[in-house]
């Protein structure tokens, strides 16, 4: 995979965990964060967004019911620190800080 395939990944996983973190009841779902990635420069397709939402779900950060037919996502704890930069992921880009 290219450097810059593997860039736009982590971007899109952190884009995701942040919108989720400052959410009321840090909760979203999968159509809005495919329009919250768009306004920040991340578009992407249906498959990319449930696909980075299987990958943040099986690291436990965040949890969804895969059998619904509207997909409702909400961040865990330790989703919602990664958001924040408490803590870090190796394949999640670091967030910069807030001004």
């Amino acid at each position: 995979m290219s450097d810059y395939v593997d860039t736009v990944r982590k971007h899109r996983r952190l884009a995701i965990l942040r919108h989720l973190e400052a959410c009321a009841e840090y909760m979203s779902n999968a159509s809005i964060l495919s329009d919250i990635l768009a306004g920040v420069g991340l578009r992407s397709t249906r498959s990319q967004v449930v696909t980075e939402l299987a990958w943040l779900r099986e690291n436990g950060f965040i949890i969804y019911d895969d059998n619904a037919d509207f997909l409702v996502v909400q961040a865990t704890q330790s989703g919602a620190e990664i958001a924040r930069g408490v803590t870090t992921h190796p394949e999640i880009q670091r967030p910069r800080p807030r001004s």
